[in-house]
């Protein structure tokens, strides 16, 4: 059986990308390497990893299209599911977040909003559904 286990994101600064998770959101740091070229954080049955550009360009050959803050975000998300989340948006945005998309309530009792990490990676922060 395939499980999946964690989520990699490149980033051009592991170490300040996990202090904004860790202050935005409250993960825990569970690894990183001396280097400070990977890292990954406690998030629950998923680990969230962050991997240098360098690194990343290293194992790609052909290399990869680089998040940037104040683009428009890949055609992924990041999922966090919160009981509050205009205090979880107000919390990600102190801490560096930028807004793309305030709390909305959905049809079937959702709220959800949507904010992108310091690196442009596009979060989805939500109440649980059902």
């Amino acid at each position: 059986m395939i499980q999946f286990t964690y989520t990699i994101l490149y980033v051009d600064n592991v170490a300040e990308t996990c202090s904004f998770y860790e202050k935005a959101f409250g993960f825990e740091r569970k690894f990183m390497t001396p280097e400070n070229d990977y890292a990954e954080l406690i998030t629950g049955q998923t680990t969230l990893s962050f991997a240098s550009t360098e690194l990343a360009t290293s194992n790609l050959s052909n290399g990869f299209i680089k998040s940037e803050r104040g683009q428009k975000p890949f055609g992924i998300e990041l999922g966090f599911v919160t009981e509050n989340v205009e205090e979880s948006v107000s919390k990600a945005i102190e801490n560096g977040a930028t807004l793309v998309e305030a709390a909305k309530q959905k049809p079937w009792g959702q709220t959800v909003a949507y904010i992108q990490d310091p690196n442009g990676f596009l979060i989805e922060l939500c109440t649980a559904m059902g």
